[in-house]
């Protein structure tokens, strides 16, 4: 028996899923997740779960783990202090930065500029330069390397990056000075750019490079605490992290290179409702993950999602791929609010969060959220988890009923308007992601998960005017699904910088061939075996003179079969999708990248057995709740007692452990073979 257990720390909950991978049983468990050490919450967790599925630690084969630790030591400014290493002469590097402002017009008046992650008092200048070919055109001058390792040393500082000119094209020097730190500051870790991000534009490499430097010590120290805590519970299986591209990578690798975990936490959701696509027969999704401060959205089409080349956490953007997630302030614990000055209604993004909470919760919360508006509508029932858990419904009305007064209108009105505003924000959020990119939201299914998703998911794919609305089996737990069901992944990149016109098949090749074996090697050396590795490659194309690129997935089959015109051709297919023109101007390839790919684990969806299309038996009771303006009766379900092709007429709430769908009055809801639940407008059958 090989079992998969996923764990998504979040910053309410940390969710666990385990998987049976040869009968596709599942055991899922929430449990309050534990800041000061998230270890704590993960440990309570895997013991719950493992009680629940009758099996020890010590038979949990894969541990696959998304984790929020860089992202929030990014969030928080709590990185290590870091020292940097430049060439004489570069030393200015991250204070000149590049002159992006952020927002509108004016907004350099108002926006203070962020610290360095690599303070100005901390960087230091050595001889010794490379040219734009590689060559050596001044030697290393190791005793001044020495000597400003000294004082980097002195100062106290707890992570190094060294970042040279041109050390994306050789490395050799950068790896010199790696050597002598480990001699003058040992135990401190090193973080070289060509080994990070081998590609130009030094500025970008050296932001990389710092970052990656300045959460490697939070990084490992989490990493080796876990990873010890759970050899002590007698784990023996392999321990890995979530990249921010949504593959795995070795708990090792992440402590080397953290800056690929920087977007851990929602990649997870997106390779969940991947899996859920899958097994469900969609190729094309738009995810909608709702949490209780936050909603992410991301865009899957023919099974891929989109992966764009920069990370972005708060004010940071750093060069790393990531999965192509959009974050907006909406969320079940969103405040609403009505501004003195215009009197017109406000959601979020101010949020109640865990603590404390939204006043329907009993947990001390004064202030009206959309939790709260949901619970007036009736739309969550009071008693929550076979009625474990009871919603104060009079709180809630009463904390809702202060937006009633100051706007004039009606309780019902007051809440189904906060309903409205968080559904717009979302919507937004959604068409960032689609539109705005230059895909038609009507060929996508839209699928809510998180929490709060499925409550929200079939009134924004009405907004959206994607159906079907999809309630995953499990939705709030999706995001360890995601990590439990998703493969290895590792990347190299390289700069190449030619014209198109000017480079042959055989050029293109030989560098990719250099990369690919680069990139198994890697996974080999994770114990990833030979024939379960595949290689894909990305080129980077921009018509030249331009500032930026546009990525291209391709195979080495494809690009033997179609040659250098054929990426030119689909280069100029995708420029005009994203900004409706293509130019004259010859092409340039930019940059190269090699993408190793463990095999996806074959992990089944259950079936549940066949029922008549009467969901009655898995009725709960009668239920009253407002939509479209007036009361109307509905019913409540158990989702656990559902069958596949019950079909359930709207207006309905079917409730489980970890979330609440809602399918409207003039929807009605389909289960299919593997549990999901399928809306669809009624007069669309």
């Amino acid at each position: 028996m090989t079992y998969r257990l996923g764990v998504d720390v979040g910053g309410t909950f940390t969710d666990l899923l385990l998987f049976d991978e040869a009968s596709g049983a599942f055991w899922r468990h929430k449990t309050p997740s534990t800041p000061h050490d998230s270890s704590e919450g993960i440990l309570t967790g895997v013991k719950a779960i493992t009680e629940k599925a009758g099996i020890t630690a010590a038979d949990i084969s894969y541990f696959l783990h998304g984790t929020t630790v860089a992202t929030n030591a990014v969030l928080e400014g709590k990185g290590a202090k870091v020292g940097l290493v430049t060439t004489q002469g570069y030393r200015d590097i991250m204070q000149i930065a590049r002159s992006f402002v952020p927002g509108g017009l004016a907004a350099w008046i108002v926006w203070p500029k962020p610290q360095p992650l690599a303070r100005l008092e901390h960087t230091v200048e050595v001889p010794g330069r490379m040219d734009a070919k590689g060559r050596e055109v001044a030697p290393l001058d190791e005793d001044a390397v020495r000597a400003a390792l000294r004082k980097l040393k002195g100062d106290g500082i707890e992570a190094l990056t060294v970042s040279l000119m041109n050390a994306y094209l050789n490395g050799a020097h950068e790896s010199r000075i790696g050597e002598i730190a480990a001699e003058e500051l040992p135990g401190i870790p090193v973080s070289l750019s060509h080994e990070v991000l081998p590609e130009m534009q030094e500025y970008e490499r050296t932001l990389s490079t710092v970052a990656n430097a300045a959460v490697r010590p939070v990084v490992s120290k989490y990493v080796s605490n876990l990873r010890n805590k759970l050899e002590a519970e007698g784990l023996k299986g392999r321990l890995s992290l979530l990249r921010s591209d949504g593959g795995l990578m070795s708990s090792q690798k992440a402590e080397e290179h953290p800056v690929n975990i920087l977007m851990s936490g929602p990649a997870g959701g997106v390779t969940g409702a991947l899996w859920v696509a899958k097994n469900a027969g969609f190729e094309n999704i738009l995810t909608l993950d709702v949490g209780g401060t936050s909603t992410d959205v991301a865009l899957i089409q023919g099974l891929e999602p989109r992966r764009q080349r920069t990370t972005e956490v708060g004010h940071l953007s750093v060069r790393a791929s990531a999965l192509d997630v959009k974050t907006v302030g909406a969320g079940g614990g969103s405040i609403a609010h009505v501004p003195e000055l215009t009197k017109a209604l406000r959601v979020g993004p101010e949020s109640a969060g865990a603590v404390p909470g939204p006043v329907a919760y009993n947990k001390g919360g004064t202030l009206p959220t959309v939790t709260d508006a949901n619970v007036v509508l009736g739309y969550l029932p009071e008693d929550l988890l076979g009625g474990s858990f009871k919603l104060d419904r009079e709180g809630a009305k009463a904390a809702v009923q202060t937006i009633a007064d100051a706007l004039g209108v009606t309780l019902m009105e007051a809440a189904r308007g906060i309903i409205d505003i968080v559904n717009e924000n979302m919507f937004g959020a959604l068409r960032m992601i689609s539109v705005q990119q230059g895909y038609d939201p009507r060929e996508f299914a839209l699928m809510g998960f998180g929490g709060a998703g499925p409550l929200h998911v079939n009134a924004v794919a009405r907004l959206m005017g994607s159906w079907p609305a999809i309630s995953p089996v499990s939705p709030g737990v999706l995001c360890a699904l995601g990590d439990a069901t998703t493969r290895m992944r590792t990347e190299t990149a390289r700069s190449f910088s030619r014209l198109a016109k000017d480079t042959t098949i055989a050029d293109l090749v030989a560098v990719l061939d250099e990369m690919a074996a680069q990139t198994r090697n890697e996974l080999l050396a994770d114990g990833i075996p030979e024939d379960q590795i595949t290689s894909e490659f990305e080129i980077d194309v921009r018509y030249a003179g331009q500032a930026f690129e546009v990525p291209l997935t391709i195979t080495q089959d494809i690009l033997e079969k179609d040659g250098i015109e054929g990426i030119l051709a689909r280069f100029d297919e995708e420029h005009l999708r994203l900004f409706t023109f293509n130019m004259d101007t010859p092409h340039e390839i930019v940059n190269l990248r090699a993408v190793a790919l463990g095999q996806a684990p074959a992990l089944p969806a259950a079936e549940l057995p066949k029922g008549d299309g009467n969901p009655s038996a898995a009725k709960i009771r009668d239920h009253v709740l407002w939509m479209d303006g007036e009361e109307r009766a509905a019913v409540i379900y158990d989702r656990a007692k559902l069958r596949q092709a019950d079909v359930i007429e709207g207006p309905a709430i079917i409730t489980e452990m970890d979330s609440t769908t809602l399918v409207e009055h003039d929807c009605r809801a389909t289960v299919d073979a593997v549990g999901n639940i399928l809306i669809t407008l009624k007069a669309e059958g």
